[in-house]
C-alpha cells in the first residue's frame, strides 16, 4: 500500500496536475513501481501529464513503441512477477486492439491460477469526447470494461479524485482501469489533499444533496449536471447528485438509499445509452423494489458514431441545456408508477 509517512498536505493542482502528484508519490513509496507507454518518459505525455517523472526515477519510467498489445501484455507480465505496473493508454479507444491482454489474461489471472498469482496493474487511459476528436478517439467505453468479471473500473470528475482514485486502483491485487478526460486536464486548479491512506474502492460519493430527484452520473458529464442542477433549482426542483465513480464496482447501496428518499431517478453519462451502465443502474433500483414517482429516466449520446465537427457533436452529446429540458418536463408530467 502506498501509504507516505509525509503528513497529509494540500496543494492547489489542476486535474493533470492531480494525476502527476498521485504518480510520484506511487513511484516514491514503493520500489516495484513502473511507469510506461507511448511517450510518457522524456515527452512527458501526449498531454503532459507525466512531465518530469522519467527526470526524477530514472528507468523506471519509460517509453514503449507504439504497440497496445505490447503495453498490456507487458504489464500483466510484469505484475505476475511482483511489480506494480502502471501504463497509459492514450485513448480508450486503443484498448480495443489489446482486449485478449485484459480480458482474457489480466482479468483471469487470479482465477485460472487457483488464487497463486495476481495481476496489480493499473491501466491509465482517457475518453470522451472534444474539439474534432471524431469517431475513433471520442468513444466511451466503460460499460465494456465493467462488463468483465476480474477487472475494475473508475472514471475519476475532479482533481481529488484523479489522485484518490489512482493511488486506491494502484494499491488493489487486481487490475483497475483508471478512465480520465482530456477535456479536465487542464482547467482550474482546485485544492488537493494529498498523502492520505489509499481511499476505500466501490464508493460513490453524493455531490449535491436535494429531495426532488436523484441523478447518477459519472466522468467529465457531470458538470453540465451540476448546471442544470443550478438552473432547475431556479424552479423549485433540487436534485440530489451522485457521482458514482466506481463503476465496477458499483455501489449500489448509496444509490438505492438516495432514490428510496427522492422516489425518482434519473441516470446521466455521456456514453449511448443502449446497453450502457445507466440501464444497470436503472436495474439495481427497480430489482431493489423501490417505489418510484415516475418512470426512471436514461439520457446519454444516441446510437451514432460521433463527427468531427463540433456543430453535429453539440446535437448528440447531452448538453446543459437538453438536461434540463429533459428532466424538467419529465417532473412536470409526474406518471406515476409502482415497482
Amino acid at each position: 500500500m502506498p501509504n507516505s509517512d509525509r503528513p497529509e498536505a494540500t496543494k492547489n493542482l489542476t486535474y493533470a496536475g492531480a494525476v502527476n502528484e498521485a504518480l510520484k508519490r506511487l513511484l516514491e513509496t514503493d520500489e516495484r513501481t513502473l511507469v510506461f507507454g507511448e511517450d510518457v518518459a522524456a515527452p512527458g505525455g501526449v498531454f503532459g501529464v507525466t512531465k518530469g517523472l522519467q527526470r526524477t526515477f530514472g528507468e523506471r519510467v519509460f517509453d514503449t513503441p507504439i504497440s497496445e498489445s505490447a503495453i498490456l501484455g507487458g504489464a500483466v507480465g510484469a505484475a505476475m512477477f511482483g511489480l506494480r505496473p502502471i501504463v497509459e493508454i492514450m485513448w480508450a479507444d486503443f484498448t480495443l486492439v489489446a482486449l485478449d491482454q485484459l480480458v482474457n489474461q489480466a482479468a483471469n489471472v487470479r482465477y485460472v491460477s487457483k488464487g497463486r498469482l495476481q495481476a496489480p496493474m493499473t491501466v491509465r487511459t482517457q475518453q470522451g469526447s472534444a474539439p474534432g476528436a471524431c469517431a475513433q478517439h471520442s468513444q466511451s467505453l466503460e460499460a465494456f470494461f465493467a462488463h468483465v468479471p476480474g477487472l475494475q473500473v473508475c472514471m475519476p470528475a475532479t482533481a481529488q479524485d484523479a489522485y484518490d482514485l489512482l493511488i486506491s486502483s494502484a494499491s488493489s491485487p487486481d487490475p483497475a482501469i483508471v478512465i480520465e478526460n482530456r477535456t479536465l486536464y487542464h482547467g482550474p486548479k482546485t485544492e488537493v489533499v494529498l498523502n492520505r491512506p489509499a481511499q476505500p474502492i466501490g464508493r460513490a460519493v453524493t455531490r449535491r444533496p436535494g429531495t426532488t430527484m436523484t441523478v447518477v452520473t459519472w466522468g467529465a458529464l457531470q458538470h453540465k449536471v451540476f448546471e442544470a442542477a443550478t438552473e432547475l433549482s431556479n424552479h423549485g426542483i433540487e436534485l440530489e447528485i451522485i457521482d458514482a465513480r466506481w463503476l465496477r464496482p458499483l455501489d449500489t447501496t448509496a444509490i438505492i438509499e438516495s432514490v428510496s428518499r427522492t422516489g425518482r431517478l434519473a441516470v446521466v453519462h455521456e456514453a449511448h445509452t443502449f446497453g450502457g451502465l445507466g440501464a444497470e443502474v436503472v436495474a439495481a433500483v427497480v430489482c431493489a423494489g423501490v417505489h418510484l414517482h415516475q418512470p426512471p429516466l436514461r439520457i446519454g449520446t444516441p446510437d451514432a458514431r460521433i463527427p468531427a465537427a463540433p456543430s453535429l457533436v453539440a446535437h448528440l452529446v447531452p448538453s446543459t441545456g437538453h438536461i434540463v429540458q429533459t428532466l424538467r418536463s419529465a417532473i412536470k408530467t409526474e406518471r406515476p408508477v409502482f415497482v
